[in-house]
């Protein structure tokens, strides 16, 4: 893992939410849809069983962007996201974030970042994040 922030400077977290963090996060935003939290519902679904809420999962993004890489004092500007697979409870994922391109001079950077399932391999969700940091860009 390099951990300069730098241009095409790779940063990676191993994460995975479970059916507690599901439900704090329906209870704190008011998204109470059965898909997430209802297992009888969800069986009915393509999925056939509960899916974590996309923001849920995007939470990663601000989560090691503000406090891991490039870190406090991190301001966000901008973020654009992709769902393009469902995420589970009790599932490895790991997200890596690449520095694709600085402005010094105003202290900008945009990250990509991608959500990956470490046991398929797959990307569930993908996005560049426009970041500010007066001391690390």
């Amino acid at each position: 893992m390099i951990t300069d922030f730098a241009l095409d400077a790779v940063h990676r977290y191993a994460f995975r939410f479970s059916q507690a963090d599901v439900i704090d996060f329906a209870r704190v935003t008011g998204d109470n849809n059965p898909l997430h939290l209802d297992a009888d519902f969800a069986a009915t679904t393509p999925f056939k069983r509960p899916i974590i809420h996309g923001m849920l999962g995007a939470s990663v993004f601000t989560k090691v962007l503000g406090t891991e890489f490039p870190g406090y004092g991190s301001v966000y500007l901008g973020q654009t996201l992709e769902f393009l697979r469902p995420m589970f409870v009790d599932t490895d994922y790991e997200a890596v974030f690449t520095v694709k391109s600085l402005n010094p001079d105003k202290h900008t950077a945009e990250i990509l970042g991608e959500l990956r399932d470490l046991q398929t391999g797959k990307v569930t969700t993908r996005g560049v994040a426009t970041l500010m940091h007066r001391e690390k860009i």
